[in-house]
């Protein structure tokens, strides 16, 4: 079920699949460290290594189950 590659970047569609807060949600939990930082590839692109989003969803079920 889970379509999250091992290693890599996701961009921000993908990473909002997995994990259940919107967009602003997403941003302010970045600037307060509750998420993990964006990697810039390009000058308006903008991921996330997987590494580092699994461990995040993984969290998330954790607190589900």
């Amino acid at each position: 079920m889970n379509n999250l590659p091992e290693t890599g970047f996701i961009r921000l569609p993908q990473v909002l699949a997995f994990i259940p807060v919107s967009k602003s949600t997403w941003w302010d939990g970045i600037k307060t460290g509750r998420f993990p930082k964006p990697i810039k590839l390009g000058p308006r692109t903008t991921a996330w290594r997987a590494e580092d989003i699994q461990p995040l969803i993984d969290s998330f079920a954790d607190v589900a189950e």
